[in-house]
């Protein structure tokens, strides 16, 4: 009788999957990891997700399934997953189902947790992202540079840093329609202009005029790549001793202006630079027919700077006559929604338009209370991107080449400090939960003192060496805009 007993409680021990050594149970509940990945929808190309597990055990069992396919991993509690294995399951499944299955050695037995649940999307995402790395500061900088890194594995290399350029200012880059051979950034403080990359060729350019406010900023590439709108500003910044906000930024004016790379001349039109209107953030159609714009009325400032709100308009323009037409549209009203529009980007396929929104001003980044919103085109309708927005700013938007992927910064972790996030968008405009950008080290962004600012997707690498454009911003040779 004896024997029989314990053959039996062998058998059960052998049916529930473990050894005599100790039990295992079923969670109801998932695994706390970090970041948190579950639930996001995923290009078959990204770099794997690695994450940590903390649920404070000493051993983890981590099973990747897709399908029929799946492999596992031991931990203690980084998951590194290899990469060759990661992307064969991947590209095997586009379209299906991720399962993340963890189970945690605790004392007397395995403890398996429910899945985490994963969309393998079958679109591609661009295999590179650019980004500027820079400390969150406020009056003065440190080091900071111009970055890309590879998002189908973790390579990461400077475009430029500003410590091969006398630590000048290096920001406001921006690429022709995801395009890493046409681009631009600026230099300031020290041997101040924009360098263009065009062509194989780099140059740079004093964009300021003697009837400008200043030398161009928030640049965008015409997709004709001949050229390019500036915004134009007087900018301040102030503090806030007792404010949810710590920093506002304002313009004391603006206007827009648009530089003809082929004929080194800037030229406007009365609805971009009106004495009664600040005009900022401009953006092309991606066909070229129009150029998005926000606009409000002029007041004055800084005293009034929380009763400024912005419109968003667009103009039609004519490519081949370098003219714009004489009255433009206006897509989003301030005086309806009671806030200020911001950085509106148009999607690829040319039916949507996602810009900030924020209770007042022109600089969303630093408004806590700034999000997403998303305006259908074909219809006018305008709602909030709430899948993707959070309780701090979230902002610096950019699209993708084929549309279907969304990258922004955001301070959502700690309010502190911009991370870009990613987000899938379906045909019809709607956003998925968005994911961290994975790192190697899943605790990387708690180790990092840097802010990741205006992250835009490319469709592969600048192929120009930092030593290269810190010659361009060291050449004495500046162009001057006409």
């Amino acid at each position: 009788m004896r024997t029989s007993i314990l053959s039996l409680l062998l058998l059960l021990v052998i049916l529930a999957g473990c050894s005599p050594s100790g039990r295992h149970t079923l969670s109801h509940r998932s695994a706390e990891i970090y970041p948190g990945y579950a639930g996001t929808v995923i290009p078959y190309n990204i770099a794997p997700l690695n994450f940590a597990i903390r649920e404070g055990a000493t051993k983890y069992r981590v099973r990747f399934i897709a399908g029929a396919d799946s492999f596992s991993i031991s931990c203690r509690q980084t998951v590194d997953i290899p990469l060759l294995k990661w992307r064969k399951l991947l590209a095997a499944h586009r379209g299906e189902r991720l399962i993340v299955r963890i189970s945690a050695r605790r004392p007397g037995g395995w403890e398996t947790f429910s899945d985490l649940l994963f969309t393998i999307s079958p679109e591609a995402i661009d295999p590179y992202l650019a980004y500027r790395l820079i400390e969150p500061g406020y009056t003065t900088w440190g080091k900071m540079g111009l970055y890309q890194r590879n998002l189908e594995n973790f390579d990461e290399q400077p475009i430029v840093t500003n410590d091969l350029v006398d630590d000048a200012c290096i920001n406001c880059h921006s690429f022709r329609q995801n395009d890493p051979s046409t681009m631009l950034f600026h230099v300031r403080k020290v041997n101040p202009g924009t360098v263009f990359l065009r062509d194989g060729q780099l140059s740079r350019v004093n964009t300021q005029t003697a009837n400008m406010i200043s030398a161009g900023v928030y640049p965008r590439w015409h997709p004709g790549g001949r050229y390019v709108a500036f915004s134009t500003n007087t900018t301040r910044q102030n503090f806030h001793s007792v404010h949810t906000n710590k920093v506002e930024v304002y313009d004391m004016a603006s206007d827009i202006v648009v530089y003809d790379t082929q004929t080194n001349r800037i030229f406007s039109a009365p609805q971009l630079n009106s004495p009664n209107h600040f005009e900022t953030f401009p953006e092309w159609s991606p066909d070229g027919a129009y150029l998005y714009y926000c606009t409000a009325p002029a007041r004055p400032m800084p005293a009034q700077y929380d009763s400024l709100r912005y419109d968003l308009a667009r103009l039609r323009f004519d490519a081949d006559a370098a003219r714009f037409a004489s009255a433009a549209d206006t897509l989003v009203r301030a005086s309806l929604t009671g806030q200020s529009v911001a950085l509106a980007r148009v999607s690829p396929d040319n039916r949507f338009v996602v810009f900030c929104l924020s209770h007042f001003g022109t600089f969303p980044i630093w408004h806590r209370e700034n999000d997403l919103y998303i305006l259908r085109l074909s219809d006018g309708t305008v709602r909030p991107m709430t899948e993707i927005n959070s309780p701090e700013s979230d902002s610096y938007h950019s699209f993708s080449s084929n549309g279907r992927w969304l990258v922004f910064s955001s301070r959502r972790a700690d309010g502190a400090y911009t991370r870009p996030y990613i987000s899938y968008l379906d045909p019809n405009g709607t956003p998925s939960p968005p994911f961290l950008l994975p790192q190697k080290n899943p605790e990387f962004y708690d180790l990092s003192f840097k802010s990741f600012n205006i992250p835009e997707l490319i469709t592969g690498p600048v192929d120009v060496s930092p030593t290269r454009f810190a010659r361009a911003v060291r050449n004495p040779s500046l162009r001057q805009a006409q």
